[in-house]
């Protein structure tokens, strides 16, 4: 599975909405359920999903799904 299919897969997981309604340009803007408390949720499922551990400016850089993608893209 790719990065991005798995990274939609854990926001749609935890936003509870249907996996075509998140797209790499999916952000809080966007996304209704995507509030401050579900972005810190959010960094806490990719952190588990892919043994990471993000730094807060990067925390901070994850305004969108495609961002999140190219995050954990380049720390591997």
């Amino acid at each position: 599975m790719s990065v991005s299919d798995q990274v939609r897969r854990v926001a749609a997981d935890l936003f509870q909405v249907p996996l075509d309604r998140i797209l790499l340009e999916s952000s809080p803007e966007t996304l209704e359920q995507w509030d401050s408390v579900q972005h810190l949720n959010l960094v806490l499922a990719i952190e588990n999903e892919f043994d990471l551990q993000l730094e807060p400016e990067q925390i901070d850089n994850m305004k969108s799904i495609g961002q999140i993608v190219s995050l954990i893209e380049a720390s591997r």
